[in-house]
């Protein structure tokens, strides 16, 4: 089968692969009809290489027909619609019991120090192959497949229940919003522009939202943000104090991560992790300061005292200075985590089946592609080139 392989920094690239079988009696093989590229891959792509071999299969959202599953997997059968969330958990240990889904004993990476497996998703998380690939093997099958309507709809309408929309519900979710509370979304890319319409769909009565990109902008106020152009804007915090009568938003979700603009020292170090042989580069990425804080601190600034900061947003680092006295004084809480996908599953299947599309569902992705074109559109989403917001990859075409 094809699939999209990291073959080095910044550098992926389309290969024949191994097709995938039943390897264990809770397994599942399932046939992909879509497969998106999140912001996280964009980590993989030129950060954390120094956690991936070459023709390591990336992507972790996706979806479609159930091709096979092994003895024990009763939910599902051949030719079911399903997605697949993108943490691989058992559903029955004391951690899914609880919902902490991404922490599944069953499938933690002790070896790593690490939670659940994830697929397509580095050494750290069990280095299972993604799903950016004609076929996918589930392990966990017995619990993990969401099936979903095998009806007319696109795709997209439920592709986004792998990670984009969990991820954004719990973002809401940890950021305690209380009724008409005001919240400020920092970074309008996919899981930014879905935590943003979320918010407004659970109550808040005001939602603010920034970015610099004008498209993410654009996507943004025709769901009802009210943006903030970062390009204008030489003190985001005080313009926002200036919004809410003086003291801040009541919650600020961080959807930006590692990443950010505006750290151009960390910057610097991930360029430099990003090129070092594994055996230096690993070692500094678990270790020392990586992340590019822009957005965090930003996030601490502008919150109200008594306020809540969830991030959603993925940090690498393990030793990144934080304004700890700011914090305190503020008393702030701070909720953050790998999306737990089904414990949200069954509030947000639902939305995206309703044929009024409460969330937008439809109106996220901006490219759909072949396969065939990964190593482009992965360029693309990493320069925000082209009115570039999410991409949608078919496997099949």
């Amino acid at each position: 089968m094809r699939a999209v392989t990291w073959q080095g920094n910044e550098d992926v690239q389309v290969q024949d692969v191994p097709d995938p079988v039943i390897q264990e009696p809770t397994d599942a093989v399932v046939k992909v009809t879509s497969t998106a590229i999140c912001g996280s891959d964009l980590h993989l792509y030129s950060v954390l290489g120094a956690f991936l071999d070459p023709g390591d299969v990336l992507g972790h959202e996706a979806m479609g027909i159930v091709e096979e599953v092994g003895s024990e997997v009763s939910r599902i059968r051949p030719g079911d619609r399903v997605v697949i969330p993108f943490p691989i958990a058992c559903g029955s240990c004391w951690m899914c019991e609880r919902g902490l889904h991404t922490q599944c004993e069953t499938t933690q990476v002790r070896s790593q120090d690490k939670g659940a497996a994830l697929f397509g998703y580095t050494k750290l998380y069990g280095q299972v192959p993604g799903g950016q690939a004609q076929y996918l093997r589930v392990p966990q099958a017995q619990f993990g497949p969401i099936p979903v309507p095998d009806d007319a709809s696109p795709d997209e309408r439920y592709l986004y229940l792998s990670d984009v929309l969990p991820t954004a519900w719990q973002a809401v979710e940890y950021a305690g919003v209380p009724e008409n509370a005001t919240v400020l979304v920092l970074g309008l890319g996919p899981i930014g522009q879905m935590s943003a319409r979320i918010a407004i769909h659970r109550g808040a009565s005001r939602v603010l939202a920034a970015d610099l990109v004008p498209e993410r902008l654009a996507m943004a106020a025709r769901h009802g943000a009210e943006v903030l152009d970062l390009r204008e804007i030489d003190d985001l915090p005080a313009m926002v104090r200036g919004l809410t009568a003086g003291r801040g938003p009541d919650a600020v979700i961080d959807a930006v991560g590692m990443e950010a603009h505006g750290s151009p020292v960390a910057a610097g170090v991930q360029k430099v992790a990003g090129v070092l042989p594994d055996v230096l580069a690993a070692p500094l990425m678990k270790r020392a300061g990586i992340d590019r804080l822009a957005a965090l601190r930003t996030a601490i600034s502008a919150v109200r005292r008594g306020g809540t900061l969830s991030l959603s947003g993925v940090y690498g680092g393990a030793a990144d200075p934080l304004p700890m006295m700011e914090m305190f004084d503020k008393q702030l809480t701070v909720r953050m985590g790998q999306a737990n996908v089904h414990r949200w599953a069954e509030a947000l299947l639902p939305l995206v089946a309703d044929d009024a599309d409460p969330l937008g569902v439809l109106d996220l992705r901006t490219h759909r592609l072949s396969l065939e074109d990964a190593p482009g559109a992965y360029r693309t989403f990493q320069k925000k080139e082209d009115g570039c917001i999410k991409v949608v990859l078919d496997p099949q075409a």
